[in-house]
C-alpha cells in the first residue's frame, strides 16, 4: 500500500502541475489573441476612415483645381484684352498709330472689347481723356495681374499641401496594412497553438481523472476511515445486543445445569 500510495501521489502531483501549466498557457494565449483581434478591428476602422478621407480630399482637390483653371483662363483672357487695349490707346495718343492699325489688322479680339465709332475726317486727339482711360485700364491690368498671381499662388500652395497629405496618407496606409497583416498572422498562429494546447489539456485531464479514480480506490483500501457517530452507535448497539444474547444463553445453560444437578442429587438420596 505504501508504495502504491507513493507512486500514485507522485503521478497525481505531476499531472496536476502539467494541467495547471497548460491552463495558464491557454489563458495567456487566449488573452493575447483577443487583444490582437481588438487591435486589428481598430486598425481596419482607421484604414476605412483613411480611405474615405483620401477620397474626399481627392474630390476637393479636383474641384478646386477645376475652379483654378476656369479662373485662370478668365483672368488671362481679360488681362490679354486690357493689355491690347492699352497698346492701342498708347499708340494712338502717344505714337503714330501704326501699332493700333497692325493689331486691328491681325483680327484681334480687342474689337470685341472696345467698340469705337468711325473716326471723323477732321478731329483732334483728346490727350486728357486718353490719359484718364489709359490710367483706368492700367489699374484694371494691375488688378487682373494681381488676382492671377494670387490664384496661381493659392493653386501652388493647395497642390503642395495635397501632395504632402497624399504622401503622409500613403505612409500611414502602408504602415496600417502591414500591422493588420502581421497581427492577423499572429492571431492565426495563436489559434493553432490554442487548439494544440487544448488537445494536450484534454489528454492530461483524462489521465489525471484516471489517476484520481485509482488513487481514491487505493486510499479506500489502504487507509482506515474514522468511524462516524452513527457507525459507532450501530457497532455499540450490535455489541450490546451480542452480549445480551450471550448472557441469555449463559443463563439458560446455567439453569439447565442446575436442574440436572438437583435431579441427580435427589436420585442418590432416594436410592437404598
Amino acid at each position: 500500500c505504501d508504495e502504491q500510495m507513493s507512486k500514485t501521489e507522485a503521478k497525481k502531483a505531476e499531472l496536476e502541475e502539467d494541467t495547471a501549466k497548460l491552463n495558464s498557457k491557454i489563458a495567456t494565449a487566449a488573452a493575447k489573441k483577443s487583444e490582437l483581434e481588438v487591435q486589428v478591428k481598430e486598425l481596419e476602422g482607421e484604414l476605412a476612415a483613411l480611405t474615405k478621407e483620401t477620397a474626399e480630399m481627392d474630390k476637393i482637390r479636383q474641384e478646386t483645381h477645376a475652379d483654378y483653371e476656369t479662373a485662370k483662363a478668365d483672368l488671362e483672357l481679360g488681362l490679354s484684352g486690357v493689355r491690347k487695349a492699352l497698346a492701342i490707346l498708347r499708340d494712338y495718343y502717344c505714337g503714330s498709330g501704326g501699332a493700333a492699325a497692325a493689331m486691328l489688322q491681325d483680327g484681334s479680339s480687342i474689337s470685341a472689347l472696345m467698340q469705337q465709332p468711325a473716326k471723323p475726317e477732321l478731329h483732334s486727339k483728346a490727350q486728357g481723356s486718353g490719359t484718364s482711360i489709359i490710367g483706368i485700364l492700367e489699374v484694371v491690368e494691375s488688378d487682373l495681374a494681381t488676382n492671377l498671381a494670387k490664384e496661381e499662388t493659392e493653386e501652388a500652395d493647395a497642390q503642395s499641401e495635397y501632395d504632402k497629405m497624399t504622401q503622409e496618407n500613403a505612409v500611414v496606409k502602408t504602415t496600417r496594412d502591414q500591422d493588420v497583416k502581421y497581427k492577423t498572422q499572429e492571431i492565426k498562429s495563436l489559434a493553432t497553438s490554442l487548439s494544440e494546447l487544448s488537445s494536450d489539456l484534454e489528454t492530461e485531464s483524462t489521465e489525471l481523472s484516471a489517476v484520481l479514480e485509482y488513487y481514491a480506490k487505493v486510499k479506500d483500501r489502504c487507509i482506515a476511515k474514522p468511524e462516524t457517530y452513527e457507525e459507532r452507535k450501530r457497532r455499540r448497539e450490535a455489541e450490546i445486543a451480542g452480549l445480551k444474547e450471550a448472557l441469555s444463553v449463559l443463563n439458560d445453560e446455567t439453569a439447565l445445569v442446575q436442574r440436572k444437578h438437583r435431579g441427580s442429587f435427589r436420585g442418590s438420596v432416594l436410592s437404598p
